[in-house]
C-alpha cells in the first residue's frame, strides 16, 4: 500500500499480517480523500484538523490525511500486529510528534483532551462488518465532548450493512467493492 496524496505521496504503508483487519484500498483512500476535499461539509486537512482513526489497522486513513496537512491524528487498535505496523509507519515517516496512538476498546474510549488541542475534526471509524459498534464509539466520543460542531465522520462498513444512523445527518454514501463508506456530521 502507498500514500496516495499530498507531501508523503508515493510513500510505503506497512500493513499488518493476516484476516484480522482489512485495509482500505488506495483507490478507495484517494476517492474518499477527493470527496473531502472538495465537499463543503468537510472542513480543510490543515494544522487545525484533529483526527481520529479508529479501528485504525495499518493508520492509512490517518496517515493519508497528515499527509494533506491535517495537524494532529489518534490512533486507537487493539489488535497487536496492527498497533506494530501503525508504529512502523510513523516512525519510518517521521510523524511521533503529530500522533498518539491508543490501545484501548474502542467502545470504552477515554481519553484526555488536554492532550489533543481540541476535539476531533474528522473521525475515521471502520469497525469490523455488522458488529454494530459504531454507535457506541460515536456515543463515547460525544460524552467526552471530542467531536467538533463541524465534524464530519468517515463510517466504513459492509456495503449490505444497514445501521441505525438516527442522530446523523448523511452528507454522502459511495460502495467500493466490499464497502460502504458514509459521510456523515452530528445533526443539530
Amino acid at each position: 500500500m502507498r500514500i496516495v496524496g499530498g507531501k508523503f505521496k508515493g510513500r510505503t504503508i506497512s500493513t499488518p499480517s493476516g484476516k484480522l483487519t482489512r485495509p482500505t484500498s488506495d483507490q478507495a483512500r484517494e476517492s474518499i480523500f477527493n470527496i473531502l476535499a472538495h465537499a463543503d461539509y468537510a472542513l480543510p486537512f490543515n494544522e487545525d484538523a484533529r483526527i481520529i482513526d479508529i479501528f485504525a489497522g495499518s493508520g492509512a486513513l490517518g496517515i493519508e490525511a497528515l499527509s494533506r496537512g491535517a495537524g494532529f491524528c489518534l490512533f486507537v487498535e487493539t489488535e497487536p500486529k496492527a498497533r506494530a505496523a501503525i508504529r512502523e509507519n510513523v516512525d519510518t515517516i517521521g510523524l511521533a510528534g503529530i500522533t498518539r496512538l491508543h490501545r484501548r476498546d474502542a467502545t470504552k474510549l477515554r481519553i484526555e483532551p488536554g492532550n489533543l488541542k481540541g476535539p476531533f475534526t474528522h473521525i475515521f471509524l471502520d469497525p469490523p462488518y455488522n458488529k454494530n459498534l459504531a454507535r457506541p464509539v460515536l456515543r463515547r466520543l460525544g460524552e467526552q465532548g471530542l467531536l467538533a460542531d463541524s465534524a464530519v465522520i468517515i463510517y466504513e462498513m459492509d456495503k449490505d450493512e444497514e445501521p441505525n444512523l438516527r442522530g446523523y445527518e448523511v452528507h454522502d454514501m459511495r460502495v467500493w467493492g466490499a464497502a460502504k463508506v458514509v459521510f456523515m456530521g452530528v445533526e443539530s
